[in-house]
């Protein structure tokens, strides 16, 4: 199981994760900040847990790209 968490709050809207991983974020017309399918809003924690282990890597490299450090990805 992979558990995917964005502090969608802090945002900057840099676009980067959406570039590397396009399956499972979205900017936000919104408010221009990054959005994770599908995911679980707790108390500003958007949180995926998928069995799909084909996005795993994107998900890293998001993780990884990220300027502000609010993506975390995990094994389970």
């Amino acid at each position: 199981m992979i558990v995917i968490t964005l502090q969608r709050e802090k945002c900057i809207g840099c676009n980067y994760c959406v570039e590397v991983a396009p399956q499972q974020f979205q900017m936000s017309k919104k408010d221009g900040k990054t959005v994770l399918l599908r995911a679980v809003n707790n108390k500003g924690f958007h949180t995926l847990k998928s069995p799909d282990y084909t996005i795993l890597e994107a998900c890293e490299q998001a993780e990884k790209i990220c300027p502000v450090h609010i993506i975390n990805v995990k094994e389970v």
